[in-house]
């Protein structure tokens, strides 16, 4: 039996009701929040890309031009305002995830953190946006905001001898409201790089993309004290040799954290609406 349907079937009809329908704000332990990391360039081994804006700068778009302009990459005035709307879809997306997610720590004895961080800041996202577009040529924007799943997102942490079996019934209590797992990112396995769960999900009423990250404290802070570097590391004025160097100190920094037993196992739970779309394990 998998630890996804044991964990499943460990939550009642009636615990479900009451933690969608009941549970207030405050049964889900809101830490000091700190910038978190999404999945994007997992795949290449690299920490996943932060949320946020690092550097503390402010992004404007130029006098009258209506686009956004910031650290030698732009969005043009109709791209901006493309960009602005799916901020806007993500708002009001928000409204009926967040409780989801608070149902989901809840039942699992999650520590949620950094909830007040839940919505990527406008110049986050466009400036991600805009750095994708520039590192694929002929990439659209519509191509692009496809492709985001942290506009909406949360992370949630236990000790390690209650993370496996956390990660499973939080991950199952999701699953079964509805929410799509579009993807499954486990890294616990990796000798180098990243350490955790990232995942992403699809709410059935907005059809929003929303993403959920899964750890212990020792992931947690390992992932905060490589923020710095990888954000560094990301930037296109960064040479080879010294991207080559914070990627050698991250990974040291994450080959230090240790790995919960069972955790390299866990997969992402079968879709309660959609059997066949369930998501696999990244490579």
């Amino acid at each position: 039996m998998t630890l996804h349907r044991t964990a499943l079937r460990a939550v009642s009809s009636a615990a479900l009701i009451t933690a969608f329908g009941l549970v207030p704000a405050h049964a889900a332990t809101a830490a000091p929040a700190g910038d978190r990391q999404s999945p994007a360039g997992v795949s290449a081994g690299l920490v996943p890309g932060a949320h946020g804006d690092a550097s503390g700068k402010s992004f404007k778009g130029g006098p009258g031009d209506g686009g956004w302009h910031g650290d030698g990459l732009d969005l043009n005035a109709a791209d901006n305002k493309k960009v602005d709307a799916f901020l806007l879809h993500a708002r009001r997306a928000e409204r009926s995830i967040s409780p989801q997610v608070k149902a989901a720590a809840a039942i699992s004895h999650a520590q949620v953190i950094g909830f007040d961080h839940r919505l990527k800041s406008a110049d986050s996202l466009k400036r991600k946006v805009a750095t994708a577009m520039k590192e694929t040529p002929g990439r659209t924007v519509d191509q692009t905001l496809a492709g985001i799943s942290d506009s909406v997102r949360y992370t949630l942490q236990w000790p390690d001898g209650r993370y496996t079996s956390g990660v499973a019934l939080a991950s199952s209590v999701l699953a079964g409201r509805g929410d799509d797992s579009v993807k499954w990112s486990n890294t616990w396995s990796r000798p180098k790089g990243y350490k955790g769960v990232n995942s992403s999900w699809k709410e059935p009423r907005s059809g929003h993309v929303f993403e959920v990250q899964f750890h212990t404290p020792e992931s947690k802070r390992a992932q905060e004290d490589t923020h710095k570097l990888y954000e560094e590391q990301r930037l296109p004025t960064t040479s080879p040799e010294r991207k080559k160097e914070l990627q050698a100190q991250q990974d040291a920094i994450f080959a230090a954290v240790p790995v919960p037993a069972g955790a390299p196992e866990l997969t992402a739970p079968a879709s309660r609406r959609h059997p066949a779309h369930s998501a696999r394990p990244a490579a």
